[in-house]
């Protein structure tokens, strides 16, 4: 059926390529528009200094540029998207809107509202797998349950692409750009300062080519990712979580690739590796889409018994940088001050929250929600629970990270640290990982005052170790849990 008219509405799809909404849109319509909406139900609770709203800026800069190479344009709008795309849609007395699914429970509710308000209209919405590779209840267990471990959940997962390798098939645009409505009355974009937020560079390189400039720059290294990957003085890791996060970049572009250096030899082990970290990103897509509690309660409900602590000022101490723990502070100062942290560094700060200060994974969780690049419910969600224990395949109450040893085995020069924290920068390498372990008068010809440059450490890590031990075992005990 060729319809007379279509709206593609973009969110975290922000790419004119292998595209699956637009691609479907173009090949079903005689005339295709396309909105991005800035929406103020997710904006009014941001900072007006938010660092996304930049990468968003460029990013739709970018996507328009192309667009407009293709024969189309971008409308840009500023409002709640339940109204705006209504809205939009009768003005311009569209068919079909057309999107990609999103699978967090906010934007699953809002798109049902859409889908409603639409057909009293007698329009339709259509949505698309685009985010994943495979979604919801793709991949199952033999006995038709989810998974809730990940290892068996990427056999699998690999299982069925070795049984369907057209989940990988791009979703070309280029062939039926003819269709796309003629940017004559198009309005340039809306600065910043507009919709009341302040413009600035991005954060990273936006749009589709920054992303592609980030891949190519990674994919001539990725035979060391398996080894780069870990250590965060090293910039061995590809950077795209906030391309994948907007969709300035193709999940499918990226395993395809994947696939191909593996095929070839060319991407060593690092090619396979960096693939497995992009099953985990299916892995926690599905399991919030199959689990949306987690969200707000524990992924084992038995978890949500833990009594943790609530101390506001540790809690700040943490946000702020300021633990004592020298490698947990300089992550904190690169989140803070970049909006990005190394994924070993949020393992290692997560940790240090939930099982040495023992405070609430959720307020982890809703400041890295508010201060990261690449911020995605599902992945963050399922990274916090990971590291608090009460997740799916998580790391054992009973494993808990040593932030000192963690230091020294990933930061063993005190790189990353002197980075971030310059008033440490002088000291040596046994001495930088635990200055609380050095001699104030040592510490002095350093330039440093335990208390005055640099904190003391705000718990004892082998007592707060004992505490969590018991906080979790109180629980084990009363729910049966097995380790």
């Amino acid at each position: 059926m060729n319809l007379s008219k279509s709206l593609v509405w973009f969110r975290r799809d922000l790419r004119a390529f292998d595209h699956a909404a637009l691609h479907h849109a173009l090949r079903a319509s005689r005339q295709v528009y396309c909105v991005f909406v800035y929406d103020t139900d997710i904006l009014d609770g941001l900072p007006r200094d938010d660092r996304r709203l930049r990468f968003i800026h460029a990013s739709l800069a970018s996507l328009d540029a192309e667009l407009r190479r293709l024969g189309g344009y971008l409308i840009v709008r500023h409002g709640s998207a339940r109204d705006e795309v209504v809205a939009l849609a009768n003005a311009l007395d569209v068919d079909v809107v057309h999107a990609c699914t999103d699978y967090e429970p906010a934007a699953i509710a809002r798109d049902l509202d859409v889908a409603g308000r639409l057909q009293q209209q007698g329009r339709g919405l259509l949505t698309y797998k685009d985010q994943v590779i495979f979604e919801k209840a793709e991949v199952l267990t033999l006995a038709g349950q989810p998974f809730s471990v990940f290892t068996p959940y990427k056999n699998a997962w690999l299982k069925r692409l070795a049984a369907q390798p057209h989940a990988l098939a791009a979703y070309p645009v280029d062939a039926h750009a003819h269709a796309f409505a003629p940017p004559s009355s198009a309005a340039a974009l809306p600065a910043l300062e507009a919709i009341g937020f302040t413009s600035g560079a991005a954060p990273l390189p936006g749009g589709m080519e920054g992303a592609e400039e980030l891949f190519e720059a990674f994919v001539a290294d990725i035979a060391d990712y398996g080894r780069a990957r870990d250590f965060p003085s090293e910039d061995g890791t590809s950077r795209l979580s906030t391309h994948l996060r907007f969709g300035t970049t193709s999940i499918r572009h990226l395993v395809r690739t994947a696939q191909q250096l593996m095929l070839s030899g060319a991407g060593g082990n690092g090619a396979s590796v960096w693939l497995s970290e992009l099953i985990w990103r299916d892995f926690y897509a599905m399991v919030l889409a199959q689990n949306p509690h987690v969200v707000e309660r524990a992924f084992k409900p038995a978890f949500d018994a833990v009594r943790w602590v609530d101390d506001e000022a540790l809690f700040a101490a943490w946000c702020e940088g300021r633990t004592g723990y020298p490698l947990v502070d300089a992550a904190m100062a690169q989140l803070n001050t970049t909006g990005f942290m190394h994924n070993r560094l949020r393992m290692i700060t997560a940790s240090f929250l939930t099982k040495d200060l023992g405070i609430d994974w959720r307020r982890g969780e809703r400041y890295f929600a508010l201060k990261l690049n690449d911020y995605e419910l599902a992945s963050n969600n399922g990274g916090w629970q990971w590291a608090a224990s009460t997740g799916c395949d998580a790391q054992p109450w009973f494993r808990i990270f040593n932030p000192v040893t963690q230091s020294t085995r990933f930061d063993a020069r005190g790189e990353f640290i002197r980075r971030y924290l310059p008033q440490l920068a002088q000291l040596d390498t046994k001495q930088i990982h635990a200055p609380w372990l050095v001699r104030p008068d040592v510490l002095a010809e350093r330039g440093v005052v335990l208390g005055k440059d640099y904190p003391a450490p705000v718990v004892d890590h082998d007592t707060a170790r004992r505490m969590t031990l018991a906080r979790f075992e109180a629980v084990r005990k009363t729910a049966a849990i097995t380790a």
